[in-house]
């Protein structure tokens, strides 16, 4: 049964009769079972996007015998966003969200949470392009929406804990829950996660984390899910085609005025249609002709609508300060860090609001954001607004 409206009340007790799905917990991965088998018999929530993975873990609770209760975030609805493959709270995808609650018999329910969405995380994406900066949207859902709102709502149903589709693994130790990269290192998706606070993690269970996709997809099958084959969604859900200048635009048309592109003394080299176009480490774009070697844009100075480019040396950070941060575990000592969610790890320490690297990074962006790690285990995050300018000596030929 599904139920749409901006508040849930207590799940009805009439339900379409639960499907048997023989679940042998034993034969899961050890991720899956701490979240699972402590649950059976207990109520819990499931984050259901209407994707194959929170329906599996919707189906995994189900099977391993908790009382299941599926919340859906209608999150935006943008036209072609919401009808393409890869979209996610939106349309369609609400329909397959229902279509396995009602194939596993668990009571659903679908929150109008537009307004919040709109508020907390485009605007947010919008004003952030505004000011120069290149935004995480997926970091400030998860802060914002899907991590402060939906288990508020999660608590609301009298759900002991909330279960969600996240490629990490939350793990016991004798200090507490911690957050580790998933086992799968394709899916990891610890990087848009740093903002969980501690209390956060000791509520959220996500049993896929021991997983290959592979093998979700084999029991989406084996549960007989209508979005077994479904394609993954994609990074940023609301904007159509991929083209998230046009969402800035929408919102912002103003920043679609053109400016300058200048080096590093101010010579204009070119010009551009909006700052918003463009960001700190990309090549594509500047068709900037006629220069001794290629160029990147190397900075943004929004309050003079300009893009500065210069030489990939240019590019080149020893360090970034910090906002924002979020601890999860020790941090003295060297750390692995990220700074974009596909870029490779780099060795550094924190020292205060500073992050410091052990060699020259290239392409760190303002807006990104920074997670620090000890082995698999995040430790710590925050928001990079400001980076150091490497000692020319230390930056590789």
């Amino acid at each position: 049964m599904t139920t749409t409206g901006h508040m849930p009340i207590a799940p009805p007790e009439t339900m379409i009769a639960p499907t048997a799905f023989p679940l042998d917990l034993a034969a899961l991965p050890a991720s899956a079972r701490a979240a699972l088998a402590p649950l059976a018999g207990r109520r819990v929530a499931v984050a259901m996007s209407g994707g194959v993975d929170s329906s599996v873990v919707a189906a995994l609770a189900a099977a391993a015998g908790c009382d299941t209760v599926g919340i859906t975030l209608q999150l935006y609805d943008q036209g072609a966003a919401a009808r393409r493959p890869g979209a996610c709270c939106a349309g369609a995808d609400i329909r397959d969200a229902r279509a396995v609650a009602e194939r596993l018999g668990i009571a659903h329910y679908v929150i109008d949470m537009e307004s919040r969405f709109r508020e907390a995380v485009i605007d947010n994406f919008v004003e952030s392009y505004a000011r120069g900066l290149t935004p995480v949207p997926c970091v400030e859902c998860n802060r914002t929406v899907k991590f402060t709102d939906l288990i508020a709502l999660a608590r609301d149903l009298g759900a002991e804990a909330l279960l969600t589709g996240h490629y990490v693994q939350r793990l016991e130790s004798p200090g507490g829950a911690e957050l580790h990269r998933g086992a799968d290192p394709t899916k990891d998706q610890s990087y848009f996660l740093w903002t969980t606070t501690q209390a956060q993690l000791d509520y959220l269970r996500f049993p896929l984390g021991g997983l290959a996709k592979a093998e979700t997809r084999a029991m989406a099958e084996a549960f007989g899910l209508v979005v077994a084959a479904k394609p993954d969604s994609q990074d940023i859900c609301f904007v159509p085609g991929g083209d998230y200048a046009a969402v800035v635009e929408k919102i912002r048309p103003e920043l679609a005025a053109p400016g300058d592109i200048v080096d590093a003394t101010g010579h204009v080299l070119g010009r551009h249609n909006g700052i918003h176009r463009f960001t700190v480490g990309q090549r594509r774009g500047l068709e900037l002709g006629g220069q001794a070697e290629p160029l990147y844009v190397v900075g943004i100075d929004a309050s003079r609508n300009r893009v500065i480019a210069g030489p990939r040396r240019a590019l080149a950070v020893s360090g970034v300060r910090l906002e924002g941060s979020n601890l999860l575990g020790p941090v003295d000592g060297p750390l692995m860090v990220k700074v974009r969610s596909m870029a490779p790890l780099a060795s550094g320490w924190l020292d205060g609001d500073m992050l410091r690297f052990a060699e020259p990074q290239f392409g760190v962006a303002p807006g990104q954001a920074a997670v620090a790690y000890i082995g698999d285990r995040l430790v710590a995050g925050g928001t990079m607004v400001a980076t150091v300018a490497a000692e020319p000596s230390l930056i590789p030929a």
